[in-house]
This record gives C-alpha cells, structure tokens and sequence, in this order.
C-alpha cells in the first residue's frame, strides 16, 4: 500500500523517507533541542539512532502509514517530517504531527507543506477529517495549523508534560473535506 506518494509545493519537496536521509535528520532536527521542546522523543545521541527510526519508519510504509520528509527543491535540504500520528479508516479520520529544525522556523514552510497534505488526504484518499494538535507551550504550532485552514476545536487541560517538568494543554485544530 502507497500511501506516502510524492508531494510538491512551490518551494518543497514531501517523499518518502530513505536511508541516505540520516545524516541530514540528525543534523537539522533530530539533534535540535529547539525542536525537542515539544516533542515526545529524546534527542537522537549519535547518527545510528536515527538510522534505526528510519528503517522503522521506512517498513511502516508498507502498512500504509503515511509520513513525509520535507526537502527544499533549491538545495535539497532534508528541514522536517510530516506524519500520521493515528488514524481511523471506519471514521475517515487521520491525525498529523509534524516538526522542523528550528532553523527553518518561520519561514512559511511548516503551513505550506500542512496545507499540501490536508489538500491530498481529503481529496486524493478517504479522509473526511484531519486533525492536528499542539502544546499550549507551543503556539507557532497553532498558528501553522490556523494559516493551513484548520479550525480549533477545543483544548485538553494538562495533558502532557514539557521537558521542564511542568504540565502544558493540548489544543486541538481540525479540518474536514466540506471545509476544504
């Protein structure tokens, strides 16, 4: 099953992860402590590390799970990931997660490649709605969902903990296929 097919925007490429992406992972955001703020994985400790997600990440292709790495067409740079972060096929509903080093914050990116998977999963496979969610810690997170189109939906008190040791909410944004 192909879910994760080939995406463009205007300035990005979405594909499928492949090994030779490693070194540009480890080094543009999964070593990134900005970006691990709001994320639930530890910082990879060395290149093998994120080898070994990757393999994982490459064999769930053929479950059908969906998950993107984001590379700029200009250079060929490997900035982030796009993924599924859960799904249900009885209820046509998917839920995405994504993440960028930070050097590659505010830059548009994050909502232009956001924007590109909801247009593709609501119209070119089954999903009547996609949700996304981020901590109350992290409100770029929302205003990327926001400028994709996605509308709140409500908020989760104190349901995660953020690397400091405090509790932080989870917002939640949605988008279905009438809103598209």
């Amino acid at each position: 099953m192909d879910n994760t097919k080939r995406l463009e925007t205007e300035r990005l490429i979405l594909r499928k992860f492949t090994m030779e992406d490693a070194e540009g992972m480890f080094d543009n955001w999964a070593t990134d402590p900005k970006t691990n703020r709001f994320l639930s994985w530890s910082l990879h400790k060395n290149v093998d590390e994120t080898k070994e997600v990757i393999s994982k990440w490459i064999s769930n292709y053929e479950k059908g799970e969906y998950n993107w790495i984001v590379e700029t067409k200009d250079t060929h740079e490997v900035i982030g990931n796009i993924c599924e972060q859960g799904k249900s096929v009885k209820h046509k509903t998917i839920s995405l997660g994504y993440c960028y080093g930070s050097r590659y914050w505010n830059k548009g990116y994050a909502s232009e490649v956001l924007r590109k998977v909801i247009e593709y999963l609501l119209t070119e496979q089954d999903f009547y709605l996609i949700e996304a969610n981020h901590r109350s810690s992290n409100p770029a997170s929302g205003r990327v969902m926001q400028k994709a189109g996605m509308k709140y939906d409500g908020t989760l008190r104190e349901r995660r903990i953020d690397p400091d040791g405090s509790r932080t909410d989870m917002i939640y944004y949605s988008i279905t296929k009438d809103e598209l």
